[in-house]
């Protein structure tokens, strides 16, 4: 990331680094404790959201596991405050899709100006619910 030219820095914490680009692209780059297992859990969830048509997260749009860095699309502007109540049924939407946030808190809501939704963002502590994962073949 070291000398990259068209980013804004958005985020900066002990567990990730996220980069919006000019473009309209999230650069997340993970580090500290349990980043790998961090990122392939994000990884994994994300998949699972795109596959079944959740409109109102991020789309992963390239994962590399040697850099622990994920590219998605842009899900809005950040929301400075919205209410408790709204919070608990944002993150309840994603329970059809078979996802449990787990940290549902307000920085993990953006709001999509292009069609007024909020939207839901880093998913790295999200918990995948019993029965939604696709039958492993043996």
């Amino acid at each position: 990331m070291a000398g990259a030219v068209g980013m804004l820095k958005v985020k900066d914490t002990l567990r990730a680094t996220v980069n919006l680009t000019f473009d309209g692209r999230v650069i997340k780059v993970y580090h500290g404790p349990d980043a790998a297992a961090r990122f392939a859990n994000e990884v994994r969830v994300l998949r699972h959201l795109e596959a079944r048509g959740c409109a109102f997260v991020p789309r992963l749009l390239e994962a590399d596991p040697a850099q622990l860095r994920i590219v998605t699309t842009n899900c809005g502007s950040r929301v400075e405050r919205v209410d408790d109540e709204r919070i608990q049924e944002l993150f309840a939407e994603l329970e059809p899709f078979g996802v449990r946030h787990d940290d549902p808190d307000v920085r993990n809501v953006t709001y999509r100006q292009s069609d007024g939704r909020f939207c839901i963002i880093d998913f790295e502590l999200a918990t995948l619910l019993p029965g939604s994962e696709p039958k492993s073949e043996a």
